[in-house]
């Protein structure tokens, strides 16, 4: 670790500072953990120089020795696991089990992309009038990888292992309000597969326009992969102009839930509450509309109280703490407007609906209670905008048809969840669903062996699985006359 805990940036092999730094606070306190430095347009450049002086050499590395420094970085992930656990609760504000079970996702996503480097296949065609055919894969080169606040390890990491995996060198630029644990994971992969200068290098910065504006307008960058708003992800895309590059984009959601009236109830209701109230509801993938059959809806609701009702607001790193805060005052805004705005149309709050003023004056952050609204209906503002938070609307259909068509009713696609026990029934639902995620009575369904990623407007291209590494990958194909 650097000597100078604001020397987060790590360019063309070296820790440095920057000429100014800015703040890191804790969302449950608002209190200052960090400072870390603020690079600019002029590192940014730096670091892209090396990068590109770097990608000849590195892509020249067998499979085998990026495999194994990958796989080094992996143990060293895991025997870290409780210290970077804590250090994203720290900046990001959800409970420690959840930091944990994100950190050691994370190295299960690494390990992943080590198996990758030697699957990376290319193939051969069988002779034509000519002669023979190859098909090769080569590295794309120089990526800018853009990590999201509410999930700084692993989506760092998935970007990170495949781009190294595919030979590519990458730069990552960490999320301003949590940049913590990616550098230091930045730090451990670094060290651990002893890279190359130029190879893995990282930018925290609070001015992310201008540094993302800056390698895009400079043609060595190669290949953008991004995680994060749709709005955002978009402006990435505007950004080509006059010369084309690879992007992978992971937006928005606004992910349905159907719950069909033969599922096991008590078992969809755990997952349910799971899979929108995990990290405050601040998920992607999180449910957003929860669509149940009429015949099931009151006992089912009855159920899913009683879930919400166990969990425990708090800081993050409090034993018994399930939800801890949004990550800024912004995004509680937004869940209070959705809520007015439901209420206001006819919706119920059936637990919840407030702001949660703690007992104790340290929690001064962005605290909201898990919300549960029933007699939702398609005219809300919920019902068309991701809240990314923690309050779940319910909506009453009469079935499966409905609840699909509903369902699909987004400009979103990115996941959807399907709880039921009838397989004719599970599968139409799944082969209708509009989604790049189904889900079938799972809330998680984040695997490293699954592609990740979405339609329409979630997103362009996967991370993740086999296909994940094709997105750092051009294909070559070769034509031979004997």
């Amino acid at each position: 670790m650097p000597a100078d805990p604001s020397a987060t940036l790590l360019i063309d092999g070296t820790w440095q500072t920057a000429a100014s730094t800015f703040d890191v606070t804790d969302p449950a306190t608002l209190k200052v953990i960090a400072k870390v430095a603020d690079a600019g347009p002029d590192e940014a450049l730096t670091a892209l120089a090396a990068a590109d002086r770097a990608a000849e050499p590195w892509r020249r590395v067998t499979a085998e020795e990026r495999a194994a420094a990958l796989r080094a970085a992996v143990a060293r992930i895991r025997a870290q696991a409780d210290a970077l656990a804590a250090l994203m609760t720290s900046e990001n504000g959800k409970p420690l089990g959840e930091s944990k079970g994100e950190v050691l996702g994370s190295a299960r996503m690494l390990e992943w992309a080590a198996e990758e480097c030697r699957r990376a296949n290319g193939r051969t065609t069988p002779d034509a009038a000519g002669g023979p055919a190859m098909v090769l894969r080569v590295p794309i080169g120089p990526t800018l990888a853009i990590s999201p606040w509410n999930f700084p390890a692993s989506m760092l990491v998935r970007k990170v292992g495949l781009a190294l995996a595919a030979g590519c060198p990458v730069i990552v630029k960490p999320a301003e309000q949590t940049p913590l644990v990616g550098t230091e994971l930045v730090r451990l992969i670094n060290e651990a597969g002893n890279l190359p200068a130029g190879v893995l290098q990282s930018l925290t910065t609070s001015r992310p326009g201008d540094v993302a504006g800056a390698l895009l307008n400079d043609r060595r960058l190669r290949k953008v992969s991004f995680t994060g708003s749709t709005e955002v992800g978009l402006s990435l895309l505007a950004s080509t102009r006059d010369h084309l590059r690879r992007t992978s984009l992971e937006m928005g959601g606004h992910s349905p839930a159907i719950v069909l009236d033969d599922a096991d109830l008590p078992a969809a209701a755990t997952a349910v509450a799971a899979a929108k109230f995990a990290n405050a509801g601040q998920s992607c993938i999180a449910i957003n509309r929860l669509f149940v059959h009429r015949s099931v809806h009151d006992e089912f609701v009855s159920l899913l109280l009683e879930k919400v009702a166990a969990l425990r607001l708090g800081h993050g790193a409090t034993e018994g703490t399930t939800t801890g805060p949004l990550i800024d005052f912004g995004g509680l805004d937004k869940v209070e407007r959705h809520v007015a705005d439901a209420v206001k149309r006819g919706a119920t709050v059936a637990t919840g609906g407030r702001r949660w003023t703690p007992d104790d004056p340290e929690l001064t952050g962005a605290f909201y209670e898990p919300t549960v609204l029933t007699g939702a209906d398609d005219t809300m503002l919920i019902s068309s905008e991701e809240t990314f938070g923690p309050v779940l609307p319910i909506y009453v259909v009469d079935d499966d048809a409905e609840a699909i068509e509903r369902a699909n009713a987004t400009d979103y696609g990115l996941a959807a969840y399907v709880f039921g026990s009838g397989l004719t029934r599970v599968w139409r639902a799944v082969d209708q669903l509009s989604f790049g995620v189904v889900a079938v009575n799972e809330p998680f369904p984040v695997r490293p062996e699954l592609p990740f990623g979405g339609m329409k407007n979630s997103g362009l291209e996967r991370e993740g699985g086999s296909e994940g590494i094709d997105a750092y990958l051009e294909t070559k194909s070769v034509a031979i006359r004997l």
